[in-house]
């Protein structure tokens, strides 16, 4: 059972993360009960305090193409549709998910890629009590900075405008790579 052996290893590397100072861990592998042995492994090395953030919707989206190009991480064969979950299905799929992440320990939860789906964002933030995280992928960072370069749009408002769709949508954090355009222009 690769599954099995696999989050074994997760494991171990959850808790020297959390050794090294780590105060929250992320599950991006959407592997089966990942996040239920995560939290006990965490609890049993004495960190519970540190966080699990799950991966709990996370899309097989074209979205993802520029930062798998420009880290080189293409699959070899196939391709991650098989655990990832499909764009086409319904919201309910992405809060069944969630809500087994959170029973099984989640402190936080995350919708990606965001913005393509914001619909499952608000849908997701409805029905759960933990912070919602939405993650701003390399696509979406890729179509605004490439639309600003041509003059089509004025980025930093537009990088804002995206931001607040994802708030506005019920993100309690956003993970993004418009980081230092947020810190620069968004009020302290």
């Amino acid at each position: 059972m690769q599954n099995d052996s696999t989050v074994k290893l997760l494991v171990e590397q959850a808790i020297n993360h959390a050794r090294a100072g780590a105060e929250v861990v992320a599950t991006s592998g959407m592997m089966d009960g990942t996040v239920g042995a995560l939290r006990r492994g965490l609890d049993s090395a004495g960190f519970q305090q540190v966080a699990i953030l799950a991966y709990s919707v996370k899309y097989a989206s074209a979205f993802y193409g520029p930062f798998r190009e420009a880290a080189d991480s293409a699959p070899q064969f196939g391709d991650r549709k098989a655990y990832q979950m499909d764009p086409a299905r319904g919201v309910e799929e992405a809060i069944r998910e969630t809500l087994l992440d959170i029973e099984q320990g989640a402190d936080l939860v995350m919708v990606k890629p965001g913005m393509p789906y914001l619909d499952v964002l608000a849908a997701v933030k409805k029905a759960v009590t933990v912070p919602v995280v939405a993650y701003q992928v390399s696509g979406e960072y890729s179509m605004l900075e490439s639309a600003a370069r041509q003059g089509w749009l004025d980025r930093d408002a537009a990088v804002v405008e995206s931001l607040l769709a994802l708030k506005r949508a019920g993100a309690s954090l956003i993970i993004s790579y418009f980081s230092e355009v947020a810190a620069r222009v968004l009020p302290a």
